[in-house]
C-alpha cells in the first residue's frame, strides 16, 4: 500500500474513483454529511469543490493506492480562523469496502498526522460518529474523545450521535 498526496495537477483523473470511494461510505453507512442514495454527479461535484482548496493549500488529499487503485482517502483541513494556525481538521476519512480491515484507515491517518507535524500543527480536531466501531478507531490511534453531541447528524435510520476528538502533537 502506498500512501501519497494528491496534488491540483491532474486531480481532476482522480474524481470518477473518488465519488466511487464515496458512494461506496455512504452506501454502507458511514456518517460522512452524505444521505443514501448519492448520485455519482453529487460525488464528483463534492471532490471537484476540493481541488481548489488543494491547489491553495488550505487542503492536503492523501490517498491510499494499492496496485494502481486508490484504495481510500482523507483530508488534512487546515482551520481558517486567524486565531487558530496551530490547528487542522481531518475530514472524509473513507476506506472502499474492498479495502477495510487491512490498515488503509490508519496508514492514511498517520500521513495526515505527520503532515501535520510538518506543517508545524500541534492540534488535530474533528468529529466522528459516535459510539461504536469509529469511535473506538479513532482512541486506538490515540485521540481523545471529547464529548458527545446528541441527535447530531441524520443517517437512514434516523438521528444519530457524533463524538468530538482532539490529538495534540508533538514535534518529532
Amino acid at each position: 500500500m502506498i500512501i501519497r498526496e494528491l496534488t491540483s495537477s491532474g486531480y481532476e483523473s482522480h474524481v470518477p474513483r473518488l465519488a466511487e470511494i464515496l458512494i461506496d461510505a455512504v452506501d454502507s453507512g458511514a456518517g460522512v454529511s452524505f444521505m443514501a442514495p448519492l448520485t455519482r454527479a453529487v460525488a464528483e461535484d463534492y471532490w471537484r469543490r476540493q481541488a481548489s482548496d488543494i491547489a491553495a493549500g488550505a487542503t492536503t488529499q492523501f490517498v491510499a493506492v494499492e496496485n494502481g487503485i486508490i484504495a481510500g482517502t482523507v483530508l488534512l483541513i487546515k482551520a481558517w480562523a486567524p486565531n487558530q494556525p496551530h490547528r487542522c481538521d481531518v475530514a472524509k476519512l473513507l476506506v472502499h469496502r474492498d479495502f477495510r480491515r487491512k490498515g488503509v484507515g490508519t496508514l492514511l491517518m498517520q500521513a495526515l498526522e505527520q503532515k501535520a507535524r510538518d506543517l508545524n500543527y500541534s492540534l488535530v480536531t474533528f468529529d466522528a460518529v459516535g459510539h461504536g466501531a469509529v469511535e473506538k478507531f479513532y482512541r486506538g490511534l490515540g485521540f481523545t474523545l471529547v464529548g458527545h453531541i446528541p441527535g447530531y447528524a441524520y443517517d437512514t435510520k434516523g438521528l444519530h450521535d457524533t463524538a468530538i476528538f482532539y490529538k495534540k502533537l508533538t514535534q518529532p
